[in-house]
C-alpha cells in the first residue's frame, strides 16, 4: 500500500491561492473582491459557500436563488473535476498567482456544466468515481466489503479537509491485490489541453511482471496524430520513469483516480 505517509500528506494539503471577483453583467456597482485559499483534492462545491455568501449581498433580488458557477478566462469550470485538475489544464506551468476566477449567479452554461444544486450531488458524483476506481483496482470488492460508516468517513474526510480521518479508510484501497504486489489496472484519466479526457485499461505490469511506467503510459495515448509527451499533475511535471503502481498509489485523487493533464507534440 501506500507507505510514503509524507508525500501522501503533502500531496493532501496542497492548495491554490484564488481571486474572485464578480461579473459585470450580475451588479451595477463594483463589488469588494474576495480571496480564498482552497484545496487542489477538492471540489469547488465544497468549499465556495463563502464565497456565494459575499456576493450575494451585490446582486438583484431576482438572481438571489440563481445557481453560481465560475469561469477562468472565460471557460466555465466543470464542478466535477477536482480542482487541482481545472488548475492544472487553465492555469498550465507557467502562471502568476493567485488564480483569478469570475463568479455569476445568471447566464447558466447548460450547453457545458452540469447543474450542482447541492452537495449532496457532489458527494454521489464522488462515490460513483470510487467505485468505479476500485472496480478497477481490485474487482470492487474492497468498497463493497465496506460499511456506510466507512463510505460516510471517506466523505466527510474530504468536506471537512481531514487527512487523518480521510486516509484512516483510503489506505485500504491502497492495497495491492494479495501475491500480485500491484492493483488489476490503474485507474486513470488523461486530460488534453481543451479540457477533454481519455479513459483506457492500464495495466501497472506487462504480462511477463515488469513494471510499466509513465513513459509506457504516454504511449498508450499517444496516436499517429498526436505524440504524448509529458504528464502534470498536483502541478508537479513527472518523470518519465515512475512506476504507474507508485504513481496510483501515492498522487491519485481521493476519488483514487490519477488525473493527469498531458502535453501533446
Amino acid at each position: 500500500m501506500a507507505n510514503d505517509r509524507e508525500i501522501l500528506r503533502e500531496i493532501w494539503e496542497g492548495k491554490i491561492p484564488v481571486h474572485f471577483q464578480l461579473s459585470t453583467d450580475e451588479t451595477d456597482v463594483e463589488p469588494d473582491e474576495f480571496f480564498l485559499l482552497i484545496p487542489r483534492c477538492s471540489y469547488f462545491p465544497l468549499v465556495t459557500d463563502k464565497v456565494r455568501k459575499h456576493f450575494l449581498r451585490f446582486v438583484s433580488n431576482e438572481l438571489q436563488d440563481g445557481e453560481m458557477w465560475m469561469d477562468s478566462n472565460g471557460i466555465p469550470l466543470k464542478w466535477h473535476y477536482p480542482i487541482g485538475v481545472l488548475f492544472d489544464l487553465l492555469a498550465g506551468g507557467d502562471v502568476n498567482l493567485p488564480w483569478n476566477i469570475t463568479v455569476h449567479f445568471s447566464k447558466f452554461p447548460e450547453e457545458v456544466l452540469f447543474r450542482c444544486p447541492n452537495k449532496d450531488i457532489v458527494e454521489a458524483h464522488f462515490m460513483s468515481s470510487l467505485k468505479e476506481a476500485d472496480v478497477l483496482k481490485h474487482r470492487g470488492h474492497v468498497v463493497s466489503a465496506m460499511q456506510k460508516k466507512d463510505h460516510n468517513q471517506l466523505w466527510l474526510g474530504l468536506v471537512n479537509d481531514k487527512f487523518d480521518q480521510f486516509w484512516a479508510v483510503n489506505r485500504r484501497l491502497m492495497e495491492p491485490i494479495p501475491d500480485q504486489d500491484s492493483f488489476k489496472y490503474i485507474p486513470v484519466r488523461c486530460y488534453a489541453d481543451d479540457g477533454t479526457y481519455q479513459q483506457k485499461l492500464v495495466a501497472p505490469s506487462t504480462e511477463a511482471g515488469q513494471k510499466r511506467t509513465l513513459q509506457d503510459l504516454l504511449e498508450d495515448f499517444s496516436t499517429s496524430v498526436r505524440k504524448a509527451v509529458e504528464a502534470r499533475t498536483h502541478g508537479i511535471c513527472l518523470p518519465d520513469s515512475t512506476p504507474l503502481q507508485w504513481l496510483s498509489e501515492h498522487l491519485s485523487y481521493p476519488d483514487n483516480f490519477l488525473h493527469l493533464c498531458v502535453t501533446f507534440a
